[in-house]
Protein backbone atom coordinates (compact mmCIF):
# COMPACT_ATOMS: atom_id res chain seq x y z
CA UNK A 1 0.00 0.00 0.00
CA UNK A 2 1.36 3.15 -0.91
CA UNK A 3 -0.91 5.79 0.32
CA UNK A 4 0.64 6.38 3.74
CA UNK A 5 4.49 6.88 1.60
CA UNK A 6 2.69 9.49 -0.14
CA UNK A 7 0.99 11.05 2.93
CA UNK A 8 4.60 10.57 4.84
CA UNK A 9 6.48 12.66 1.72
CA UNK A 10 4.46 14.82 1.43
CA UNK A 11 4.37 15.68 5.04
CA UNK A 12 8.97 15.56 4.47
CA UNK A 13 9.03 18.34 1.66
CA UNK A 14 6.56 20.62 3.73
CA UNK A 15 8.50 20.34 6.41
CA UNK A 16 12.07 21.01 3.83
CA UNK A 17 10.06 23.86 2.34
CA UNK A 18 9.63 25.42 5.70
CA UNK A 19 13.72 24.51 6.80
CA UNK A 20 14.75 26.34 3.23
CA UNK A 21 12.23 29.90 3.66
CA UNK A 22 13.50 29.76 7.25
CA UNK A 23 17.10 30.03 5.95
CA UNK A 24 16.55 32.35 3.21
CA UNK A 25 18.71 35.32 3.38
CA UNK A 26 18.29 38.34 5.86
CA UNK A 27 17.41 40.92 6.65
CA UNK A 28 14.12 39.40 8.19
CA UNK A 29 14.38 35.51 8.25
CA UNK A 30 10.92 33.94 8.20
CA UNK A 31 10.48 31.89 11.94
CA UNK A 32 9.05 28.77 11.47
CA UNK A 33 5.28 29.60 11.59
CA UNK A 34 5.95 32.15 9.30
CA UNK A 35 7.30 29.94 6.82
CA UNK A 36 4.94 27.21 7.45
CA UNK A 37 2.37 30.15 6.80
CA UNK A 38 3.89 30.58 3.32
CA UNK A 39 4.37 26.84 2.66
CA UNK A 40 0.43 26.22 3.16
CA UNK A 41 -0.19 29.06 0.53
CA UNK A 42 2.27 26.68 -1.86
CA UNK A 43 1.33 24.37 -3.97
CA UNK A 44 3.56 20.82 -5.04
CA UNK A 45 4.46 20.83 -8.36
CA UNK A 46 6.79 17.90 -9.76
CA UNK A 47 8.71 17.79 -13.28
CA UNK A 48 10.28 15.18 -15.28
CA UNK A 49 13.74 15.62 -16.51
CA UNK A 50 14.02 17.82 -19.89
CA UNK A 51 10.57 19.52 -18.64
CA UNK A 52 10.30 22.88 -19.73
CA UNK A 53 9.11 25.05 -16.54
CA UNK A 54 8.69 28.38 -18.53
CA UNK A 55 9.94 30.12 -21.68
CA UNK A 56 11.95 33.44 -22.08
CA UNK A 57 9.12 36.03 -23.11
CA UNK A 58 6.08 33.43 -21.51
CA UNK A 59 3.29 36.55 -20.99
CA UNK A 60 0.54 34.01 -19.83
CA UNK A 61 1.02 31.77 -16.68
CA UNK A 62 4.05 33.86 -15.20
CA UNK A 63 2.42 34.90 -12.00
CA UNK A 64 4.09 32.77 -9.70
CA UNK A 65 8.07 31.83 -8.33
CA UNK A 66 9.28 28.18 -7.27
CA UNK A 67 11.19 27.01 -4.22
CA UNK A 68 13.16 24.12 -5.23
CA UNK A 69 12.81 21.54 -3.30
CA UNK A 70 14.73 18.68 -5.05
CA UNK A 71 16.38 18.29 -7.99
CA UNK A 72 18.29 20.58 -10.34
CA UNK A 73 17.16 23.38 -13.33
CA UNK A 74 18.71 24.81 -15.85
CA UNK A 75 18.28 28.66 -16.27
CA UNK A 76 19.47 29.86 -20.02
CA UNK A 77 18.68 33.09 -22.08
CA UNK A 78 18.07 32.89 -25.83
CA UNK A 79 22.13 34.53 -27.49
CA UNK A 80 21.81 37.23 -30.39
CA UNK A 81 22.46 33.99 -33.03
CA UNK A 82 19.03 32.31 -33.36
CA UNK A 83 18.65 28.73 -32.22
CA UNK A 84 21.53 29.87 -29.24
CA UNK A 85 21.57 30.34 -25.70
CA UNK A 86 23.45 31.27 -23.06
CA UNK A 87 23.35 29.49 -19.51
CA UNK A 88 22.85 32.32 -16.39
CA UNK A 89 22.64 29.33 -13.87
CA UNK A 90 21.84 25.93 -12.47
CA UNK A 91 19.75 26.08 -9.76
CA UNK A 92 19.19 23.50 -6.86
CA UNK A 93 17.29 22.81 -3.51
CA UNK A 94 16.97 25.47 -1.17
CA UNK A 95 17.09 28.21 -4.61
CA UNK A 96 13.73 30.35 -5.48
CA UNK A 97 13.12 31.10 -9.25
CA UNK A 98 10.63 33.21 -10.91
CA UNK A 99 10.35 36.16 -7.84
CA UNK A 100 9.63 39.05 -10.70
CA UNK A 101 7.19 37.30 -11.95
CA UNK A 102 5.60 36.75 -8.60
CA UNK A 103 6.12 40.24 -7.96
CA UNK A 104 4.92 42.46 -11.28
CA UNK A 105 3.55 39.23 -13.48
CA UNK A 106 5.46 40.45 -16.40
CA UNK A 107 7.15 38.39 -19.36
CA UNK A 108 9.74 35.73 -17.96
CA UNK A 109 12.93 37.17 -18.47
CA UNK A 110 14.97 33.48 -19.15
CA UNK A 111 13.82 29.75 -20.09
CA UNK A 112 14.12 27.50 -17.00
CA UNK A 113 14.41 23.79 -17.92
CA UNK A 114 14.58 20.50 -15.41
CA UNK A 115 17.91 18.93 -15.31
CA UNK A 116 16.66 16.37 -13.28
CA UNK A 117 13.05 15.45 -11.25
CA UNK A 118 12.72 18.31 -9.88
CA UNK A 119 10.01 18.63 -6.76
CA UNK A 120 9.01 22.41 -6.90
CA UNK A 121 6.35 24.21 -4.41
CA UNK A 122 5.21 27.21 -6.43
CA UNK A 123 3.60 30.46 -4.61
CA UNK A 124 1.23 31.98 -7.32
CA UNK A 125 0.53 36.04 -6.95
CA UNK A 126 -3.25 35.32 -5.86
CA UNK A 127 -1.46 33.27 -3.25
CA UNK A 128 0.78 35.39 -2.47
CA UNK A 129 -1.86 38.99 -2.27
CA UNK A 130 -4.03 36.65 0.44
CA UNK A 131 -0.72 35.95 2.34
CA UNK A 132 -0.70 40.19 2.38
CA UNK A 133 -4.65 40.17 3.68
CA UNK A 134 -4.33 37.72 5.99
CA UNK A 135 -0.64 37.18 7.55
CA UNK A 136 0.92 40.78 6.75
CA UNK A 137 3.96 40.00 8.76
CA UNK A 138 4.82 36.60 7.36
CA UNK A 139 4.29 37.96 3.80
CA UNK A 140 6.43 40.95 4.46
CA UNK A 141 9.10 38.85 5.73
CA UNK A 142 8.62 36.93 2.32
CA UNK A 143 8.43 40.06 0.09
CA UNK A 144 11.88 41.25 1.97
CA UNK A 145 13.66 37.87 1.11
CA UNK A 146 12.38 38.01 -2.08
CA UNK A 147 14.15 41.41 -2.67
CA UNK A 148 17.52 40.76 -1.21
CA UNK A 149 17.81 37.51 -3.84
CA UNK A 150 16.82 39.75 -6.61
CA UNK A 151 19.06 42.35 -5.09
CA UNK A 152 21.88 39.49 -4.85
CA UNK A 153 20.81 39.03 -8.77
CA UNK A 154 21.54 42.46 -10.12
CA UNK A 155 24.42 42.73 -8.07
CA UNK A 156 26.11 39.38 -9.82
CA UNK A 157 24.64 40.48 -12.99
CA UNK A 158 26.29 44.18 -12.81
CA UNK A 159 29.68 42.08 -12.19
CA UNK A 160 28.98 39.82 -14.95
CA UNK A 161 28.54 43.16 -17.32
CA UNK A 162 31.87 45.02 -16.44
CA UNK A 163 33.66 41.75 -17.11
CA UNK A 164 32.23 41.21 -20.39
CA UNK A 165 32.45 45.16 -20.92
CA UNK A 166 36.34 44.69 -19.61
CA UNK A 167 36.67 41.54 -22.24
CA UNK A 168 34.84 43.73 -25.12
CA UNK A 169 37.25 46.65 -24.10
CA UNK A 170 40.51 44.33 -24.43
CA UNK A 171 39.16 42.72 -27.61
CA UNK A 172 38.94 45.50 -29.31
CA UNK A 173 41.79 47.09 -28.50
CA UNK A 174 43.51 43.68 -30.01
CA UNK A 175 41.35 44.45 -33.28
CA UNK A 176 42.06 48.31 -33.76
CA UNK A 177 46.21 46.80 -33.06
CA UNK A 178 45.66 44.51 -35.65
CA UNK A 179 43.68 46.61 -37.66
CA UNK A 180 46.88 49.23 -37.41
CA UNK A 181 49.50 46.91 -38.67
CA UNK A 182 47.34 45.89 -41.23
CA UNK A 183 46.81 49.38 -42.64
CA UNK A 184 50.71 50.30 -42.16
CA UNK A 185 51.69 46.82 -44.03
CA UNK A 186 49.01 47.87 -47.00
CA UNK A 187 50.76 51.53 -47.22
CA UNK A 188 54.19 50.33 -47.11
CA UNK A 189 53.54 47.94 -50.31
CA UNK A 190 54.73 49.70 -53.80
CA UNK A 191 51.87 50.81 -55.89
Amino acid sequence: MTYPHAIDEAVDLRELAVQMLTELAPPARLSRHEARIVVHAMRPVQLQADTLLFKEGDTVDNDYMVLVLEGQLRVVSEASHAGEEVVISVVGAGQILGEMGVIDGGPRSATCVALSEVKLAVLSRVALSQLIEVHPAAAARLALSLSRSLADRVRESNRRLRLLTQLARAAQAELDAVHAVNRRLLNSMPA
